[in-house]
């Protein structure tokens, strides 16, 4: 076999297995199921193994409190602050643009918060009493033990912002899978918050095709 020919045949391959790659990549989009479109209210939580960053302590309420305002202004659903009242949870963590992070752990619950509404402006100051137990982590989302003394730990790969949608009405809904999660840098960043305009853009697409859907149901049923 000359050398040209081998040339030739090692760049073929090389396509053929980019081809591979590419289609690879390239997936079917992921509707989503129906008890999401019916939901009607949700509980926004802090995820578990997001940590209190040294240089920001506070990043994590600030993007709750933030992804709460634009849920809000959305209209579409309901806040609620009991997970047996959520039809949804959805949880958030702060990306530290880091690989690794050092935290503060532990130490006392956060400052109670309230929602302000006057003047037809919504902000959220905070949350009146403790998180919801939303994980059979140990203590509740996004709080620690009462005998729990703060100390410092490393958070390792939370580079960017997540967001993750959690099924309610089960027990501990943050420990199962995500039916919908979008992790991108800023994605928690007010004015927008992209993450809640994601998705809802999801949810949008996903009534879409489920009335299409319906409709290319009847039209079977009217021409069997």
């Amino acid at each position: 076999m000359t050398i040209l020919l081998r040339k030739t045949l090692a760049i073929v391959c090389l396509a053929i297995a980019a081809m591979g790659i590419a289609s690879a990549k390239k997936k079917e989009k992921v509707y989503l199921p129906g008890y999401v479109l019916k939901a009607q209210t949700v509980l926004v939580v802090i995820l578990p193994d997001a940590g209190k960053t040294i240089d920001d302590p506070l990043a994590n309420q600030k993007a709750q409190g933030d992804v709460e305002n634009a849920f809000l202004k959305w209209g579409r659903f309901r806040l609620v602050q009991d997970v047996s009242q959520a039809d949804l949870v959805i949880g958030v963590r702060k990306g530290t643009g880091k690989i690794s992070n050092p935290t503060i752990n532990g130490g006392p619950v956060d400052s109670p918060v309230a929602i302000d509404t006057k003047d037809n402006q919504i902000r959220v100051i905070g949350h009146q009493g403790r998180p919801a137990d939303v994980t059979q982590q140990g203590a509740p989302t996004g709080t620690n033990g009462p005998n729990d003394r703060a100390h410092t730990g490393m958070e390792v790969g939370a580079q960017e912002d997540t967001f993750e949608v959690f099924q309610g009405g089960v027990q501990y809904p943050v420990d199962g899978a995500a039916v919908w999660k979008y992790i991108a840098k800023d994605g928690l960043k007010l004015p927008g918050v992209a993450a809640v305009d994601q998705f809802r853009i999801a949810i949008e697409e996903s009534e879409k095709a489920a009335q299409q859907k319906l409709s290319q149901q009847q039209g079977q049923k009217k021409n069997p």
